[in-house]
């Protein structure tokens, strides 16, 4: 696979704070890295530095042959970062449908594809942002990051708060975009257990740095790891 996302000895923060002091990470063309890691430990950080949200001291960043370091955050988005962040910051006066038309980039993800992957948003397409339930808000904040047609998409906490059956749907929808070629992604998510079921490779952090990198297939094997880093163990 061809690599798409290339980070190297990235040192960031914010303000005069250095969260990651020298991070190195690299993603192919349709992998799903689960970042994971106890709160505090510069998971967001690390999300946000991708986006062009920190204050950069060194490093770089590279999307395909495109160098992101000396962008701003919304060139970012237009050159391939497709971004879904915690407080998923959909906008609550506009419907459904023009949420998604209002940062629309051409390419293979359109509004018809989202309603597709969620038929849920078609229902609800002329509801307004507010109007929607938890889980209706955060398929509307991936659905408008895939409008953008991006080669990364970075998801931050994105089943936090929902019910079971939705977390359920939204993990499965997540590992159809990404495979669906031409996407990478990094989800950051509390569930180890679930997360490692669609991710391709978890890197576990700590004080910003990688402190363990492993297949998902290896930490499901041997769970040692998340209960040493994590204190998560055995199954779900």
């Amino acid at each position: 696979m061809r690599e798409l996302l290339s980070i190297e000895n990235l040192r960031a923060g914010y303000g005069e704070a250095v969260v990651l002091p020298d991070m190195t990470l690299r993603l192919a063309d349709g992998e799903v890295l689960a970042l994971l890691g106890r709160n505090g430990t510069g998971k967001t950080t690390l999300i946000n530095s991708i986006v062009g949200a920190t204050r950069r001291f060194s490093g770089t960043i590279q999307l395909g042959d495109t160098d992101l370091t000396p962008l701003r955050s919304d060139q970012r988005a237009r050159a391939g970062i497709g971004w879904v962040p915690q407080e998923r910051n959909i906008f609550r006066s506009l419907t459904v449908e023009e949420n998604m038309t209002a940062v629309a980039q051409p390419g293979p993800w359109d509004v018809e594809r989202v309603y597709t992957m969620f038929p849920r948003l078609r229902e609800r397409r002329r509801n307004f942002g507010n109007q929607l339930s938890g889980g209706e808000q955060q398929m509307l904040a991936i659905g408008r990051a895939l409008t953008l047609n991006p080669k990364v998409l970075l998801l931050d906490e994105p089943t936090e708060g929902l019910a079971p059956i939705i977390v359920d749907e939204l993990l499965a929808a997540l590992g159809e975009i990404t495979r669906a070629g031409g996407i990478c992604s990094i989800i950051v998510e509390q569930n180890a257990h679930k997360i490692l079921r669609l991710a391709d490779r978890v890197v576990i952090l700590d004080r910003g740095t990688i402190v363990h990198e492993a297949t998902s297939a290896a930490l499901q094997a041997d769970a040692a790891p998340l209960e040493r880093f994590l204190g998560v163990g055995g199954k779900a």
